[in-house]
């Protein structure tokens, strides 16, 4: 999901060929990882896991998956479809002016999509981990065996796989804002993060077991490197183009591009950006230019993300009743001013809260009560398309449970496979 034309949006930038030094890197990112720009316009990412309906426990083929892709036809919503590392279909919708017409349009191409994998048996299923299946790669391309590689030889081959082949998000992307507002809301999006993983919590179960946590999702994260995969950084200064730049060049590099750009190579050993560019180490054996910065910029992966516009990734993939308000949620507390006055005070004392909010979920006192005064907020902003969603999410939340609990009921009542199988053929 773009917002716009990089080009477009930077017509200043240099030639991807352009060599660096590290100045000029620094000035490269923080000049183009956000955009000034009025809030409203909403892009959506949403990932389902991939099941064969017959035989729940098989991961669907690369080939069955794209074969089915390929008898899709052009989506009304102008969504694209796209397949992870380990076979799950994600929809990255076009950006609409307001959240209830990008959740409009995502659900309208989301239905279609669904009802074409059901022809050919397959179904997908909206959870924020794969509660039943070993992690397993399908996808064949170069970027994704690399990136496993990387993660082996860097001692997060378990946390890495896992991450590329059995998590699912729901991604919501937000205009960066007018510059005067930038560290209040890049702040105000991580502060959230803990309150709406816990909102969102959604993979109690990875690979056949409960992990103890309400949101694995989130806990495979965290055991990646937090240089590329933590916030940047927990405590936000007064200029978050200058904190971003920062962790980019600091973060390590993980592939290089190769020369005939049919592939990429995995970094071994931790060199940061920084150390690259101000020639301490060659990678491939040369200096990086300006693409390499960009393809660095692309393997990065904290909660929020600045790429021009906010890519706030910090949500599991949820039910189709549940994800519209979660969406609608997340997007009036940081467009609207009244309610991100609110969200800011509700969510200061759990802002940090990024393990306690995946392990316990809202069963936490102070996230069930930030949660609660969040989701409240939203739900009088919306419009009558999405109350019954709101309603759903806002008792939920009332009772402190997350679709986490909702799953776990189900797995025990009619074992995992078969409730897979139940949300594969209900949901759409």
């Amino acid at each position: 999901m773009t917002f716009g034309r990089l080009a477009d949006l930077q017509p200043h930038l240099p030639a991807s060929s352009d060599l660096l030094d590290v100045h000029a890197a620094a000035q490269y990112v923080s000049d183009t990882c956000l955009s000034d720009t009025p809030v409203g316009r909403v892009g959506l990412e949403v990932e389902a896991h991939c099941y064969s309906l017959n035989e729940p426990t098989r991961r669907p083929s690369w080939e069955e998956i794209t074969d089915t892709i390929a008898t899709i036809p052009t989506l009304s919503g102008g969504s694209t479809i796209t397949v992870e590392p380990g076979g799950a279909v994600e929809l990255s919708g076009l950006p609409m002016v307001g959240a209830a017409a990008a959740i409009a349009s995502m659900r309208t191409d989301r239905a279609l999509v669904q009802s074409m994998f059901a022809r050919r048996g397959l179904g997908l299923v909206l959870l924020g981990g794969d509660p039943l299946r070993r992690p397993k790669r399908v996808n064949p391309g170069f970027r994704y065996s690399a990136m496993e590689e990387f993660f082996t030889n860097s001692g997060s081959g378990v946390a890495g796989e896992l991450m590329m082949t059995s998590t699912a998000s729901i991604q919501v992307n937000l205009e960066a804002g007018p510059r005067a507002r930038w560290p209040e809301r890049v702040r105000l999006a991580h502060a959230l993060g803990p309150t709406m993983v816990a909102i969102s919590a959604n993979s109690p179960m990875l690979a056949g077991r409960f992990r103890g946590y309400c949101s694995s999702r989130q806990w495979v994260w965290s055991e990646l490197d937090d240089a590329r995969c933590g916030p940047f950084p927990e405590l936000l200064g007064q200029d978050p183009t200058c904190d971003w730049a920062r962790y980019a060049l600091w973060a390590p590099v993980m592939l290089v591009q190769c020369n005939n750009n049919q592939g990429a190579m995995p970094v071994i050993g931790r060199v940061p950006f920084a150390e690259w560019a101000d020639g301490r180490v060659l990678l491939g054996g040369r200096p990086p230019t300006t693409a390499d910065l960009r393809y660095h910029l692309t393997t990065l992966f904290p909660p929020v993300r600045p790429r021009s516009w906010l890519e706030i990734r910090y949500l599991d993939s949820m039910p189709d009743d549940m994800w519209p308000a979660v969406v609608f949620t997340v997007a009036t507390l940081l467009d609207d001013p009244h309610a991100a006055s609110i969200a800011a005070e509700a969510t200061e004392p759990v802002a940090t809260a990024w393990d306690r909010a995946a392990r316990v979920g809202l069963a936490d006192r102070r996230l069930y009560e930030a949660a609660n005064t969040c989701v409240r907020t939203a739900a009088c902003r919306a419009p009558a398309e999405l109350q019954q969603s709101m309603q759903r999410l806002t008792w939920l939340v009332e009772q402190g449970r997350s679709p986490a609990n909702d799953f776990s009921d189900q797995a025990v009542a009619y074992g995992i496979a078969t409730a897979i199988t139940k949300m594969a053929r209900e949901e759409g």
